[in-house]
């Protein structure tokens, strides 16, 4: 979910262009296809990019690392590593949908008015990302205790 929020094009949505971190597109009635061009880079937008970038890192860190764990530790082990790094990727994506949501008018200054748009799916993705966060750790922590109490 978080690779498919930070890769895909539809951060910004309007009627007939879309905005993302890597690109503006719009489409072109004449042709029928999406015609994009790289964004136009600010500080706002890099902070959001670096800080989506990181999340997936942490994320994609969490993982191989649980993965290994699963496998390796010993019955009744604990995964605060993996737990942290999921912690630090939630923390990262929950920045950079602030950081979008309050300076999206900076960020999308050479697109279209910002007022009439919307909020596209990709954002959507990643700020629910940040609100699963705590429920992902909440299942674990009971499947674990339900484990240990076996």
């Amino acid at each position: 979910m978080l690779l498919i929020a930070t890769l895909e094009k539809s951060w910004w949505v309007w009627d007939d262009e879309i905005s993302d971190l890597w690109y503006n597109c719009f489409h072109d009635n004449a042709t029928k296809t999406w015609l994009c061009a790289a964004t136009n880079e600010n500080d706002w937008l890099q902070s959001v990019q670096a800080l989506m970038v990181l999340s997936v890192v942490f994320s994609s860190i969490s993982f191989l690392v649980f993965l290994g764990q699963l496998f390796a530790m010993s019955q009744g082990g604990l995964f605060y590593f993996t737990g942290f790094c999921q912690a630090f990727a939630g923390l990262t994506d929950f920045a950079a949908c602030l950081i979008f949501t309050f300076h999206r008018k900076e960020i999308l200054s050479n697109s279209k008015d910002p007022n009439s748009g919307r909020f596209g799916y990709c954002f959507l993705l990643a700020w629910d990302k940040k609100r699963n966060m705590g429920t992902w750790t909440r299942r674990r922590q009971h499947c674990k205790n339900k484990f240990i109490a076996r």
